[in-house]
């Protein structure tokens, strides 16, 4: 997440008024050290979507398999949404959250919010971090699944197993 700018998670949107105050008080460390933390967050948490995933492919029905190749060039990636998120929201919550905790997430981030409560005339933030990163986390693997799934549909090179070549020789044989 963090290397990769398409799926790099921010300050919350609530927050980013934290992170404007604090950069311009020269704190960029303390920022960079939050950011950094909620993307190793949402790595943690996304290893943990695979079992998930998998499940999900193998109760496919034949039904669905042909809405995914006959349909948008993303179906394969709605169809995961569809069938995973709530899975994979209820599994990478804990995780993140506890990942929070061992990368110091918790304490850069309370130390950023503590740090800003104490400069005069500012309003009170505090916005649900595990549950904005779980959502970041979520957002960023759909991404990169949606991604995957168009260059294995733009490129027959990158469809690599034989089932997956055999299954669009058929489709690009019946578009």
């Amino acid at each position: 997440y963090f290397g990769n700018p398409q799926v790099k998670i921010p300050f919350p949107p609530e927050a980013q008024k934290i992170e404007s105050t604090l950069r311009d008080l020269g704190l960029n460390k303390m920022c960079d050290d939050v950011i950094l933390s909620l993307n190793q967050a949402a790595e943690k948490a996304a290893a943990e979507a695979k079992p998930i995933l998998v499940n999900s492919i193998r109760q496919m029905t034949v039904n669905d398999a042909m809405n995914i190749l006959f349909g948008a060039d993303n179906a394969a990636t709605d169809y995961l949404k569809r069938t995973t998120t709530s899975q994979l929201l209820e599994k990478f919550t804990p995780v993140i959250e506890n990942s929070l905790s061992a990368v110091n997430a918790t304490k850069y981030w309370s130390d950023a919010v503590n740090y800003y409560k104490k400069i005069p005339l500012i309003e009170d933030l505090n916005p649900d971090l595990t549950g904005f990163v779980t959502g970041k986390a979520l957002d960023g693997l759909f991404l990169m699944i949606e991604q995957e799934e168009a260059q294995i549909r733009a490129n027959p090179a990158a469809r690599g197993a034989e089932i997956v070549k055999s299954v669009f020789a058929y489709y690009d044989a019946n578009k």
